[in-house]
């Protein structure tokens, strides 16, 4: 019975073949299960037909185009961790206060700038709550600026060889199949074209369909999120004599000051001239990551203490935890509360929902739901866990910026971007060595290295490889390409290049466009040796269909992380994507035509 399952299989593999893709598609337009699972389910359906051997599936795992997209997410997620892309967010976010209108366009040249050079998933990951911070300052809605956000960082993607993973993974399914390598710049020009046609699509056509709300509806939730803190002016520090207006932290736009505390005196306005003395208090509201960083700054004390200014810094742990509605302080001033004064620990800051807790540190009165952040030494931040009285108490997610190493981390990058882009090096080496150096140079630790990879992409890209190279061994690709071939034997290469671009660019709108990617380029390069025509511009337009994906926000990464943040229909990307798509496609098809 087995025996003539097998042979039975043997015969007809190429058909079972498309019937198991053709599931697979079912599969992912349905979204019954995630993308990933169901690249793995079909994985193991061609293991057990006996298509695809244990030899074949664990030779996708040489495949360099994953851990190239590994290590391109880690160089990326340095970038965040030294702060340096929170950096250029402030810059742009201290110009709209002045400028709205410009920084918004230097923000959006920033960011296909930034989409072209990195992962343009982390890119949007970084800019959606900037982006609805200048929504605010601007007066408009959210949802006006966060879809040309997506499309913004896919154009910018589609510049270079490495701002996504799809082009890397089309360019080594490519070298894969005999072709030569793919340049960093080799798709720059075709690339540029589609950029300005999509920004020309998105200025004129595509911005008028985009849905407009009452301004900062989305945004709200954004506000407010900051701990109030405070720091004190040490004596032997760099910052006594300086004027309050020129300290290099209160610049950043996610630090706001509250105030100057002198003595028993609070001042909340026209303290920019004042030049600080030692013992000053200065009152902050800012974001967690701040916070955290400022405690590396040895010209100030942060925090609120009951005495106990001996802790030492090396020996802290930090945590967060949540005032219960049963605490028995509540409505008391935080100075007051019972475990301040019976630990030996700091409060570096307390925050609430959408308020500030209070005029300053020490007299913010306490209520349910406060979250405070607490550090001490390990024997008296355990007794923490124990309190009744405090929930969710547990180590905080957020890292201080390491701003120190921030050239360490560009200078990383760059010199993977160059190496590559001269032939110096193979990009996927030049990335390794690059992760090698920012990992030993502490710009980023080893566990937020591992965590800043994505790993339901590698884990898809894993299993579509493999279900790639079942499909060629079954013969499948060879089944279509043979049925094809008579069809398309008369047609111009120009018209094969548009057929490609459309197939592809309708296939990544209902599945995930690098499953698209493994899936078409091996089929159209079989398809040119076929034929007779030059491969190159169908792997192409693969290439850009692949990841010029608008009309939908299920087939990018981008467009699902703005589809979320700012609660858009599915309706909204139909009817402001689909001109980005004709605009965008006709542009591309047209720049390979010429180009390539």
């Amino acid at each position: 019975m087995i025996e003539a399952l097998r042979v039975a299989v043997a015969e007809h593999q190429a058909t079972i073949g498309l019937v198991v893709l053709g599931l697979m598609f079912l599969g992912f337009v349905l979204e019954r299960f995630p993308a990933t699972v169901v690249a793995i389910l079909g994985t193991c359906a061609f293991l057990f037909l006996g298509i695809l051997s244990g030899k074949d599936l664990f030779s996708v795992f040489s495949n360099p185009a994953p851990v190239t997209i590994g290590a391109m997410f880690i160089l990326s997620g340095a970038l965040l961790r030294t702060g340096t892309l929170d950096a250029i967010a402030n810059r742009i976010i201290a110009r709209a206060q002045q400028h709205p209108r410009l920084a918004l366009v230097e923000m959006f040249v920033g960011v296909y700038v930034a989409s072209a050079f990195l992962n343009n998933t982390p890119v949007v990951v970084v800019m959606i709550p900037i982006m609805m911070k200048l929504a605010g300052a601007l007066g408009l809605s959210a949802k006006r600026l966060l879809m040309p956000l997506s499309f913004v960082a896919i154009l910018g993607g589609t510049t270079t060889l490495i701002g996504t993973s799809t082009n890397l993974l089309v360019a080594a399914v490519a070298d894969a199949n005999g072709l030569d390598r793919f340049g960093i710049f080799t798709i720059t020009p075709v690339g540029l074209v589609a950029g300005v046609a999509g920004v020309t699509a998105l200025l004129y056509i595509a911005r008028r369909f985009l849905p407009d709300e009452a301004p900062n509806q989305i945004a709200l939730s954004q506000e407010h999120r900051g701990f109030l803190s405070e720091v004190r002016i040490v004596k032997d520090g760099n910052l006594v004599g300086k004027p309050v207006g020129e300290v290099p932290f209160l610049k950043r736009a996610s630090v706001k000051l509250v105030g100057l505390k002198r003595g028993a005196t609070l001042r909340r306005t026209g303290i920019a001239d004042e030049v600080l003395e030692a013992g000053d208090l200065l009152v902050l509201r800012l974001e967690l990551a701040e916070l955290l960083s400022l405690r590396e700054n040895r010209n100030v004390v942060i925090g609120l203490t009951a005495g106990h200014d001996d802790i030492a810094h090396d020996s802290e742990e930090i945590v967060e935890a949540m005032i219960a509605p049963s605490h028995p302080a509540i409505g008391r001033r935080l100075i007051e509360i019972p475990f301040l004064s019976a630990l030996r620990v700091r409060i570096l800051g307390v925050a609430r929902f959408r308020k500030t807790p209070g005029p300053d540190l020490p007299n913010a009165r306490i209520q349910a739901v406060d979250r405070v952040l607490v550090t001490g030494p390990a024997d008296q931040i355990e007794q923490m866990y124990a309190n009744p009285h405090l929930y969710g108490v547990g180590s905080t997610t957020e890292r201080e910026f390491r701003r120190s190493k921030a050239p360490l981390a560009i200078g990383a990058l760059l010199a993977v971007v160059l190496l590559a882009a001269f032939n110096i090096m193979d990009i996927g080496v030049a990335a390794i060595i690059g992760v090698g150096f920012i990992l030993v140079t502490r710009c980023i630790d080893a566990d937020e290295a591992w965590d800043s990879i994505d790993g339901n992409v590698l884990v898809l890209i894993f299993a579509m490889l493999a279900v790639g190279l079942a499909l060629e061994n079954s013969g499948s690709v060879a089944l279509i390409v043979g049925e094809l071939t008579p069809l398309l034997r008369d047609v111009p290469p120009w018209a094969l290049v548009i057929a490609t671009y459309v197939v592809a660019g309708l296939l990544t709108e209902i599945i995930t466009n690098n499953a698209v990617a493994i899936l078409v380029t091996p089929l159209v390069i079989a398809l040119a040796r076929e034929l007779g025509v030059d491969p190159y511009p169908l792997v192409i337009a693969v290439m850009f269909a692949a990841s010029a994906s608008f009309a939908t926000p299920i087939g990018y990464q981008t467009n699902t992380l703005v589809y979320a943040a700012g609660n858009y229909r599915f309706a909204d990307f139909l009817r402001a994507g689909i001109p980005m798509m004709l605009v965008v496609g006709t542009a591309t098809c047209a720049a390979i035509a010429l180009l390539v």
